[in-house]
């Protein structure tokens, strides 16, 4: 009889799954190109919400600006400016109605961090509450766009 120790075993070969470098350069460009196609479309949402945001704020302010007026039967005067709606204005003419605690909490910055500029009168005879936009400078286009009470 035999050693069965001596025998050969016939061991059932083992295959590799796996992705070839082809597989693997090709998914990588597909990727890259999906990348270079969606990219730019999400780096303008912020700019967009940003834009979005300032025309809120300027909404806000003509609000405050205009239960300002109910009470006082004026706007306030440019020299007044927008703090006349945190505070109670000192310079002329001061608001006899003037609501205690103000008719903002705070006032806000624009989304670039400047502080929105207050005109009365303005250019329609009315008021003006405006951001000089992204570059902060009057004019401008896209983003550098002023955005006020006349683009709302």
């Amino acid at each position: 009889m035999p050693n069965l120790s001596q025998i050969p075993t016939l061991r059932p070969r083992v295959y590799q799954h796996g992705f070839t470098l082809i597989e693997l350069m090709v998914v990588l460009v597909i990727l890259g190109v999906l990348a270079a196609l969606v990219a730019p479309k999400l780096m303008d949402r912020p700019d967009e919400a940003r834009v979005i945001a300032a025309k809120q704020d300027v909404a806000t302010l003509l609000q405050a600006l205009k239960l300002y007026r109910l009470d006082n039967l004026r706007y306030p005067t440019t020299e007044q400016g927008l703090r006349a709606l945190v505070a109670k204005p000192e310079v002329e003419p001061v608001p006899a109605n003037w609501k205690a605690g103000g008719y903002l909490e705070k006032l806000p910055n624009d989304p670039w961090g400047n502080p929105y500029l207050y005109l009365n009168p303005g250019r329609n005879g009315e008021i003006d509450v405006f951001s000089q936009g992204a570059d902060g400078l009057p004019g401008g286009e896209g983003n550098d766009a002023d955005i006020g009470n006349w683009t709302l």
